[in-house]
């Protein structure tokens, strides 16, 4: 506490450069590793789920993510492709 006090009345806070916008809290990378985290949490809840209520072991936990894994990237490679080609539009 004494610390923060002697910090605030000798004004060391002038001598610190400020965040820079690629870091600030509100940012694009910021919010991104926030999805990142959000998306890792949510998966380690589905795997908790699988294997503890639904009584899949833990290894088929894995194959189950292993599959959707390989199929959103199928899918969204084609997708790519897709859009690449004009094939959609």
């Amino acid at each position: 506490k004494t610390d923060f006090i002697n910090f605030i009345s000798d004004q060391e806070w002038k001598s610190i450069k400020p965040v820079s916008s690629w870091f600030g809290p509100s940012s694009f990378l910021m919010s991104s590793m926030s999805a990142l985290f959000q998306l890792s949490m949510w998966i380690r809840h589905c795997h908790g789920y699988l294997t503890e209520h639904v009584g899949i072991p833990v290894w088929g936990s894995y194959a189950v993510f292993v599959l959707a894994t390989l199929f959103s990237g199928l899918i969204l490679g084609l997708v790519s492709e897709a859009l690449e080609t004009g094939w959609l539009f």
